[in-house]
């Protein structure tokens, strides 16, 4: 588990790097990536607060806190879904609970024997 967490450590910061460099020799280019991104995801935000209601936007902002990638994963999801019109009304904070409990993979439960 150490290996594997230093291995993301050390790939994560080469690609902090690269980008470094990248940034340092075309700063020009660099900020064109910048600015693209920051407009994908102030679109992003803008379909995802017609979408939900003020609750679940608050749910999702939490859990972005522990979970990153499983709220990206349901943002790109809700996303897709809405863009193809398969979200009639706003999802409000249960709904948004039920597509989590679909999307997190299933917990295992651990149980104590003592002998």
């Amino acid at each position: 588990m150490d290996n594997e967490l230093e291995e993301i450590r050390r790939k994560r910061m080469a690609q902090v790097q690269e980008q470094q460099a990248q940034a340092q020799a075309n700063p020009e280019a660099a900020y064109r990536q910048e600015q693209a991104q920051a407009e994908m995801e102030a679109r992003k935000a803008e379909l995802l607060r017609k979408i939900l209601t003020p609750e679940a936007r608050e749910r999702l902002t939490t859990l972005r806190m522990s979970r990153p990638a499983l709220v990206e994963q349901l943002e790109m999801q809700l996303i897709s879904l809405a863009q193809s019109g398969r979200i009639q009304n706003m999802i409000d904070d249960e709904q948004l609970k039920q597509l989590l409990a679909q999307v997190q993979p299933p917990k295992r439960e651990t149980s104590i024997k003592r002998v």
